[in-house]
């Protein structure tokens, strides 16, 4: 004959299985992102993104206060992600001597479609 757990046991084991998923919720192990081209510091640059839709207006972002000086601030972007744009918001970055900030930026596609490009350090 088997004996059930009590309820109070059951919330417990619940609760314990709860917290120990809550603990790993955080936890990611990717691969490390290539080194991006043009890009000394081994940022992942934007890849080309292709869109059948045109993307929104940008918006408006107000910048948060400078966190260190020098940070340069890199503005958000539509990006195409889900079968839709999603907006990725600015940031901050140290600067980099000798290279400036390339936006990405969003064209028509020769064949229909919007083609974006960019997104990176460049020389």
């Amino acid at each position: 004959m088997t004996t059930r757990p009590s309820p109070r046991t059951r919330r417990l084991a619940t609760a314990c299985a709860l917290a120990a998923l809550s603990a790993l919720g955080g936890c990611v192990v990717a691969p490390a992102p290539a080194p991006g081209y043009g890009d000394p510091y081994g940022y992942p640059s934007a890849t080309d993104v292709y869109a059948p839709v045109a993307p929104p207006a940008p918006y408006v972002e107000v910048q948060p206060a400078v966190p260190y000086p020098g940070a340069v601030w890199i503005n958000g972007y539509w990006n195409w992600s889900g079968n839709r744009h999603t907006w990725v918001p600015g940031r901050y970055d140290r600067p980099r001597p000798g290279w400036r900030w390339q936006p990405r930026r969003w064209e028509r596609a020769p064949r229909g479609g919007w083609h974006s490009q960019g997104g990176g350090w460049v020389r």
